[in-house]
């Protein structure tokens, strides 16, 4: 089989990973690199050797595929006509800026049998695809994701840019229809959401609590999924994975809770060492950008979905959005007030809105 040829649309810090990760991908071959910055542009040519184009457009017809990594407003309209011209993609996270042009995406994908995968890079971390070894049946999620302040991806706000991640892992544990969703977010430096909290309540019990900020002090990426059959604790950045199982007599209620009251103390260290027993498991070291990849060419070849497909990227757009409505009824009402701007606003709305309306949502 001849090998995919493979241009990176972005040269920027994720383009640059993609880039010099494709070389070590069985079956592909990175051909081109396009950014319509030139500095962007002699850089990738210096570190990659590979012919680069301000416009995509110019290098369609050398390529079978490609990795888009350009800024999100931009994905809808790349990503569109790539695949019109028969070309498979990877397409960094979020996959458009609206459920509207997600939704749309995804079928043109489906409608033209091409593969449309969706960066949702975490759905490869080692800690995240070792807990189905664990076996907990998920009733509860609270995650955390955090970073300092990024200087870039400013074209969206912390819920698309670190919370969508979560979203669709969540996303990934369960296929019911979200039945309710709660929000509230701030606006600290830029024009969009620098934090955002998000209570996700899915048709099957399912409730995940989401928690976002890209102005931490200090870095965070950490999951903690309950159920049933135990609890885990995920940290992406480890990667680390520590699973609570609880014991027969446990479970049962079979142990003697009076012993637990006449002496508390004595018992807390029993119920830890017999009764709610710590596993942590052993993770093999993996480059989930690779990996990625790897599914990327694999699912072409192959003619499977991949990991991440163009359905499972616009759910997560579709929440996504759900969740910045309800953080603009919120706002809006304290800011301006039912009668200047409806409860019920589309993302659009919201968009094309005065300045100081915007910068509370």
């Amino acid at each position: 089989m001849s090998r995919l040829r493979v241009a990176v649309i972005g040269a920027g810090h994720l383009g640059r990973i993609h880039s010099k990760l494709l070389a070590s991908v069985d079956g592909a071959e990175l051909v081109a690199i396009s950014d319509p910055i030139e500095a962007a542009r002699e850089n990738a040519a210096k570190l990659f050797d590979v012919p680069t184009f301000a416009d995509y457009r110019d290098c369609i017809d050398q390529i079978d595929a490609a990795v888009i990594a350009a800024p999100t407003d931009a994905h809808a309209e790349i990503a569109t006509t790539l695949l019109k011209a028969g070309k498979h993609l990877l397409v960094e996270k979020p996959l458009a800026t609206t459920a509207a042009d997600a939704d749309k995406l995804a079928m043109l994908a489906a409608s033209r049998r091409l593969t449309l995968q969706v960066g949702h890079v975490e759905r490869f971390n080692p800690a995240f695809t070792a807990l189905g070894d664990i076996g907990v049946d998920v009733k509860y999620v609270e995650a955390v994701r955090a970073s300092r302040f990024p200087g870039r991806c400013l074209d969206v706000g912390v819920v698309m840019d670190l919370m969508i991640h979560d979203i669709d892992l969540v996303c990934a544990m369960t296929d019911a229809a979200v039945a309710d969703i709660s929000a509230s977010g701030l606006a600290v430096v830029s024009d969009h959401e620098d934090l955002a909290e998000a209570r996700l309540e899915f048709a099957c019990g399912l409730v995940a609590n989401l928690k976002a900020s890209r102005v931490s002090p200090a870095p965070a990426r950490q999951m903690q999924v309950y159920g049933c059959g135990g609890f885990a604790e995920i940290d992406f950045s480890g990667p680390a994975l520590h699973a609570v199982r609880p014991s027969e007599s446990l479970v049962d209620r079979a142990f003697d809770l009076d012993q637990a009251t006449d002496n508390p103390l004595g018992y807390a260290d029993e119920l830890f060492t017999d009764h709610l027993q710590l596993e942590t498991k052993q993770l093999e070291p993996r480059n989930a950008i690779l990996d990625e990849l790897h599914d990327f060419v694999i699912s072409i070849q192959s003619g499977i979905s991949p990991t991440v497909s163009g359905l499972a990227g616009a759910r997560a757009v579709t929440i996504a959005e759900r969740i910045l409505d309800s953080i603009a009824q919120r706002a809006w009402y304290a800011e301006a007030g039912p009668s200047e701007i409806g409860p019920l606003a589309s993302v659009r709305q919201r968009i094309e809105a005065p300045s100081r309306l915007r910068k509370v949502a």
